[in-house]
């Protein structure tokens, strides 16, 4: 997965949107208004940050060395995930899928309606 696959990816998933609020190094992706996934655009291997259940984080964390508290994120609700091989695409999608549900469940009922998640 490289930087245009991460994007288009995060671009296929419902209503999602990229956005540059911290500076045009960062690209950051939101499902109405809530940020699923940041990345830095300058980061070699690719890198992104991504929401996730804090107990999941932590196994993610202990299995894949690839798999990191998230960077200048909330280190309990937040994982860093290194785009550097030892992780497959499927694994790598589940990760922002989750993400993308987490930042989906975080909004207001009236916000979620429409997203088939309710």
């Amino acid at each position: 997965m490289n930087i245009e696959d991460l994007r288009d990816y995060c671009l296929s998933l419902p209503e999602a949107a990229e956005d540059f609020p911290f500076g045009e190094d960062t690209i950051v992706f939101k499902i109405r208004g809530k940020i699923f996934l940041l990345c830095g655009l300058d980061s070699n291997p690719l890198q992104f940050n991504v929401k996730c259940d804090p107990d999941e984080a932590l196994e993610l964390r202990e299995q894949y060395p690839a798999v990191q508290p998230g960077y200048h994120m909330n280190k309990k609700h937040w994982n860093t995930v290194a785009v550097d091989g030892t992780l497959n695409l499927q694994q790598l999608r589940k990760m922002i899928v989750n993400s993308y549900k987490l930042a989906i469940k975080s909004l207001p009922k009236k916000d979620r309606e429409g997203l088939g998640l309710d």
